[in-house]
Order: structure tokens, then C-alpha cells, then sequence
């Protein structure tokens, strides 16, 4: 896995190849992976996400002819687009996560030149880490940088979301575009998603012999499909029968009987899910803070697994097959991360154990016949910058 700086050197040199110039600068902006509190940022829920060190990193020059070029590693292909030619309805691929930040600054009045740019990241696409948010928030901010826009995070976070839902037709919440601008090194985020409010709590595992393992399923993992919509529609059909705002405004006392009253049990289910999942994020990020033994929120990293496996019906075999192997193996507790239907486990482990946890992992998959997983320690990294 190439580091940030290695990145830099490759997308240099990719510059000058492809465009046969020097750049104005180079971006960063990093994946995110949630903690806990899933798909709780459409209804108005807490998510409590961290950035990684893990992103996209962009060398740009600005142009002053309305014209983007963005040539991609990943995709090993240069793109060429009139920024007068973005709207809502094409199909761009991967480069509306790009292309989509012009059309939604454009629609903010903003004046948006047109730039030069190459990517490259050390992110894992489908692992459910935000790629894509990385991709379109280092985009965001090397525009606002370049162009002059001084937008602060929360509006670069939010051309993100915009390019993302707009043009890329992904139906995201705000989570991953506020964790990949507003990561902080040593920190978790635990974010109001109706006020968009970002608290930083510290999160030192190591300093408590601890370890975070993020274990990739390989499983293939994406948002633009009928299941990440269907489970908004479900939301909102479940709070306009609960009488409520958002879900996140059912309280936790009572609540069978409130869902009881509830004639749909899908409904009563999917309400069920969000609701407590995001009452978990106030109760871990609580643990967090109160200076105890970190190794308490495992058993709540194992209950949010269960309520996204049962009742919001997001998880897939492989995941669970992961899931469970990590807590056989010693993982103090066990949830997988990002919008579902593929992606990512993440395991709450003491340092040292890693290596077995993850041989664990490995064994339990290949003996269900699944692709080998692949996993990493992670680490709370900083947002969205530039590098120089």
C-alpha cells in the first residue's frame, strides 16, 4: 500500500505525462471508517466515524477556460469535460465525484475556474471507507483553496454530498463527507447529523493496548442501487407513521410499545435499527470520554451488528461469517462498517493479537468458500488539507 508521500511522486510525475506542465498544488482528503450508527445520518441520527490516514491525494492546476481534465490512476484513464456540460441525469462514472463538485458549486453561485488534475488514493474501493467521499472532498477543497471560495469544512463537506447525490446519483447521508473533511489525528467524530454540529472525542487506543483492525470481506460493496434507496424510503415511511421528524426523534423509553403500534413489521424493524443504533453512538462515545477501560464498548459494537444483520437487513454472508470468526478469535467486539451489502468489519482487538485475529479471519472465509479477506490496523488520522 503506497503512502501518502509515495502518492505525491506518482501523481507528479502523472502530471507532467498527462498534462505537460508543473501543478498549483497537492490535496489530500482521507476515507473515513464509522465506529458505530449506521445509516442514522439521513434520519437525523449521531454517527460516530474517524478519519483514516488512507485517501485520495490530487496535484491541481487551475485553468481559465472552463475545462476539466482529470486523469486517474485507478481508473488508468484521462478525462476530458466542458464544466458547462455537467448536470444532473448523465452518466460521468467515476468522474462525476469530481466534475459533480463544479456543477455544485456553480449551482451556489460560486465562480469555478476549470483545473488540471491527478489522482491517486491508497483506499480500497467497495471496502465501505468512502472512496468516493474521499475523492470528492480532496476535489472540494483543492477548488475552494485554488479558486478562492474560503469555504469552511462544513461547506466543503457539503459540495461533496451534493456532487455525490446530484450527479454521481449515490443517495448518501452527510457522515462521510464531514469525517473525511473534519478528521482530526488521535480523534473520533460524534456528529449531529440534524445540526451538523462535530464533536472530537479522544480515541488513543494504543495508550490502552488496543487496536482497531478494519478487515475487508471483499465482497463487492456499492450505494448507487435500489437497496441503499429503499432503506431511506423505509425510514421515511417509518417516521411519517410514528408522527415524528426524523426517527431520531423516537425516544428509547418505551419503545416496543411504540413500534408495536406500527402494522408493518419491515417498517417496525428498519425503525427499530435506527433508532437504537443511534441511541448506541451517544452510549459509546460516552464510554470514550469518561476516562474508563475502552474494552466496554464491544459488546455494543456487537449489538449494532446484529441490528443491522436482523433488522435493517444490510449485512451479507461473507460479513457475518467475518463478524463472527473476529469475536470467536478475541476480538473484544465485532460491527461491520459503511452502508452494507459488502465492505468492511471492524474489530476492537487487544494490541499484539492481531495477526491471529486476522489469520482467524482468513481461515473462516476460505472454509465457506469466500475470497481471502484482507485487513489493516487503523489509525484516527486529520481531514481534508493540502499537502503543499
Amino acid at each position: 500500500m503506497k503512502s501518502v508521500e509515495d502518492m505525491q511522486d506518482s501523481v507528479l510525475a502523472s502530471f507532467r505525462s498527462e498534462f505537460g506542465a508543473s501543478p498549483d498544488g497537492f490535496w489530500f482528503a482521507p476515507g473515513r471508517v464509522n465506529l458505530i450508527g449506521e445509516h442514522t445520518d439521513y434520519n437525523d441520527g449521531f454517527v460516530l466515524p474517524m478519519a483514516l490516514p488512507l485517501g485520495t491525494v490530487a496535484a491541481v492546476r487551475r485553468r481559465d477556460d472552463g475545462v476539466l481534465r482529470v486523469h486517474s490512476a485507478e481508473a488508468r484513464e484521462t478525462r476530458t469535460i466542458t464544466l458547462s456540460e455537467v448536470a444532473p441525469g448523465g452518466d460521468l462514472g467515476w468522474l462525476s465525484y469530481v466534475a459533480g463538485v463544479a456543477w455544485a458549486a456553480g449551482e451556489q453561485g460560486l465562480d469555478v475556474p476549470g483545473f488540471d488534475i491527478s489522482l491517486e488514493a491508497n483506499l480500497l474501493q467497495g471496502a465501505g471507507l468512502s472512496s468516493s467521499a474521499s475523492l470528492s472532498c480532496v476535489t472540494a477543497k483543492a477548488w475552494s483553496d485554488l479558486a478562492e471560495w474560503g469555504l469552511d469544512g462544513d461547506a466543503i463537506a457539503a459540495l461533496g454530498r451534493t456532487a455525490e447525490n446530484e450527479i454521481a446519483g449515490a443517495p448518501t447521508g452527510v457522515m462521510d463527507q464531514l469525517a473525511s473533511v473534519h478528521g482530526r489525528a488521535g480523534h473520533a467524530m460524534k456528529i449531529d447529523t440534524r445540526s451538523i454540529d462535530v464533536e472530537q472525542i479522544p480515541f488513543d487506543l494504543a495508550a490502552q493496548g488496543l487496536s482497531l483492525l478494519v478487515v475487508d470481506s471483499r465482497a463487492p460493496h456499492a450505494l448507487v442501487d435500489g437497496e441503499y434507496a429503499e432503506r431511506r424510503a423505509s425510514c421515511r415511511e417509518a417516521a411519517l407513521m410514528l408522527g415524528v421528524p426524523a426517527l431520531r426523534d423516537v425516544p428509547l423509553d418505551g419503545l416496543d410499545e411504540t413500534l408495536g403500534r406500527m402494522k408493518s413489521d419491515l417498517l417496525r424493524r428498519r425503525a427499530r435499527h435506527i433508532i437504537t443504533d443511534s441511541a448506541r453512538v451517544l452510549e459509546v462515545s460516552g464510554l470514550m470520554q469518561d476516562g474508563g477501560d475502552v474494552r466496554r464498548i464491544g459488546p455494543l459494537l456487537n449489538d449494532s451488528h446484529a441490528s443491522m444483520r436482523d433488522d435493517f437487513e444490510i449485512t451479507v454472508p461473507q460479513v457475518d461469517v467475518l463478524q463472527e470468526a473476529l469475536v470467536s478469535a478475541g476480538a473484544h467486539g465485532a460491527r461491520m462498517t459503511g452502508g452494507g451489502f459488502g465492505g468492511s468489519v471492524i474489530a476492537l482487538v487487544d494490541a499484539g493479537s492481531e495477526d491471529w485475529i486476522i489469520e482467524a479471519a482468513h481461515q473462516a472465509a476460505t472454509a465457506h468458500g469466500y475470497d481471502e479477506p484482507t485487513g489493516f490496523v487503523a489509525t484516527a488520522a486529520d481531514g481534508a488539507h493540502r499537502l503543499r
